[in-house]
């Protein structure tokens, strides 16, 4: 990857920030927010707003009701569809940080088995349960290969609500 673990921490705050505006702003793309957090923000201010942006977003899941949704180019999603992704972006990504951190003496990060194993249910609903669900879930997301199993260079979630799942892989269909 070609980040910096600013970068990385920019990128969750703003996605967040972005599911925060595209559940609020309904299933079209029709909202013209232009958000970002500044690329010059000292470490100290990435993190807190990484946590106001996950607060933001996680307030607007808590406020829309099941039947809400919003646009996201993967599918018109529901808020349990924000939600995961939310956490997906969350854990892969600070995953990510860890590991460019972890040669300067940082990156000890531990993702949930059980957060992972449900996020990656979630999201994608083709894959079989695999026995270590951190894995599964960053296999599931292009981090790491997993042998017997073909590399994910090309992942997509499934974020509209899974009772609208045809079954299918997304480009089997």
């Amino acid at each position: 990857m070609d980040f910096t673990v600013a970068s990385v921490i920019r990128h969750v705050t703003d996605v967040l920030l972005w599911y925060a505006l595209d559940l609020a702003g309904g299933p079209g793309d029709e909202i013209a927010f232009d958000n970002s957090v500044r690329a010059d923000a000292a470490p100290a201010a990435l993190v807190a707003s990484l946590g106001a942006a996950g607060r933001v977003c996680a307030a607007i899941i808590d406020a829309s009701g099941p039947e809400s949704r919003g646009f996201h180019p993967h599918g018109t999603a529901d808020p349990s569809g924000f939600a995961a992704m939310a956490c997906d972006e969350i854990l892969v990504h600070t995953h990510d940080a860890a590991l460019g951190l972890a040669g300067d003496g940082g990156g000890d990060f531990t993702i949930s088995p059980d957060l992972a194993r449900a996020v990656t249910a979630r999201l994608f609903p083709w894959h079989e349960s695999i026995p270590d669900p951190v894995e599964g879930l960053l296999w599931a997301n292009g981090r790491i290969d997993l042998p017997g199993r073909p590399r994910q260079e090309k992942w997509r979630w499934h974020c509209a609500p899974l009772a609208e799942w045809d079954g299918s892989a997304p480009g089997t269909r």
